[in-house]
């Protein structure tokens, strides 16, 4: 028998200093089993990070060709293709032909994601966002994770500053260039 996703449901209070974006956020993101919790968790603050009109979680595994996170325009075409973890080259070649802007998150070593990319052929290579987010930050948050959070989001100069249950934690999402 199939292991299937666990649901968690999500509040979070955003205020994004950095974008002026300031919403009360619901979501309902669903956690594959094949999903470490940092992966997880790593998608839940991009949805944050990027949060405008428009944006959406992808369907999953089951849609392959889709990344984790778009932003679509009014007539459904994608603006921003936000991409978890360490997507091969080959994709992201493709996602800066189909797409204006690409950007990654990940919860990984950048260095070593990084490090993949060398010597390959990534379309636009210099235009692709590439941002790593603090590895001890997600840490503390999974030992948060529950099937339903409340939290609160702040963010100024690319700095997180996170209050979950009762506890505040603090860390980076640091930029890094893809050669």
């Amino acid at each position: 028998m199939a292991l299937t996703s666990t649901v968690y449901t999500f509040d979070i209070a955003l205020s994004d200093v950095d974008r002026g974006v300031y919403e009360q956020l619901n979501l309902k993101a669903a956690c594959h089993p094949s999903e470490t919790p940092e992966y997880f968790l790593t998608r839940v603050l991009a949805y944050c990070l990027e949060y405008r009109e428009g944006i959406a979680f992808s369907k999953g595994l089951s849609e392959a060709d889709e990344p984790p996170i778009t932003i679509r325009d009014l007539t459904g075409t994608i603006t921003h293709w936000i991409e978890i973890g360490s997507p091969d080259a080959a994709r992201l070649h493709i996602a800066s032909k189909a797409c204006p802007r690409v950007a990654i998150y990940t919860h990984k070593e950048p260095r070593l994601v990084l490090r993949a990319y060398e010597g390959q052929k990534i379309h636009r290579a210099e235009r692709v966002e590439f941002y790593a987010v603090d590895r001890a930050l997600l840490a503390e948050l999974v030992g948060h994770l529950d099937r339903r959070v409340t939290m609160t989001l702040s963010v100024t100069d690319r700095i997180l500053f996170i209050d979950i249950a009762g506890t505040s934690v603090s860390g980076a999402v640091e930029r890094h260039a893809i050669q």
